[in-house]
């Protein structure tokens, strides 16, 4: 197996996730139901994400959180439910790819699914090990 290489490798790996995710029991209806996702219109977007994380290629300028923000609004996810994209994001990944960018692909995956799990659930996001836990401070009364 080779690693992924070009921007058509990184369309056939988003392709065959949303082959595997929009019919899964767990997260398909988010994509189906909830979503109403257009894979034609979408595709090209989320691989141009793929292709500028792994590629270094730029082609990607949205902002990926707002999207799963509307979403969320819509239909509550759930820490496991990005639990869940992970999985089927990294069995893709595995099944298509081998080398340092498709590990890339599942840690970055692993990371934005944490990151935007925190943030749609109100918590704060991780702070590096190591680093000091901020002082929140607060004020009651007049």
């Amino acid at each position: 197996m080779r690693d992924i290489e070009t921007r058509e490798d990184c369309e056939r790996l988003v392709r065959a996730f949303y082959g595997r995710a929009m019919t899964d029991p767990h997260i398909g209806y988010l994509f189906t139901d909830v979503a109403h996702l257009d894979l034609d219109e979408h595709v090209p977007v989320i691989t141009s994400f793929w292709e500028t994380i792994l590629l270094g290629a730029r082609t990607y300028g949205g902002g990926a959180f707002a999207p799963h923000a509307r979403l969320h609004a819509k239909s509550p996810m759930s820490p496991g439910h990005f639990d869940r994209w992970v999985v089927l994001w990294c069995e893709t990944v595995d099944e298509l790819f081998a080398g340092e960018r498709a590990e890339l692909a599942k840690a970055h995956a692993r990371r934005v699914a944490r990151a935007f799990s925190r943030r749609l659930q109100g918590l704060p996001p991780e702070a590096p090990e190591g680093a000091p836990v901020p002082l929140v401070i607060t004020r009651h009364g007049g």
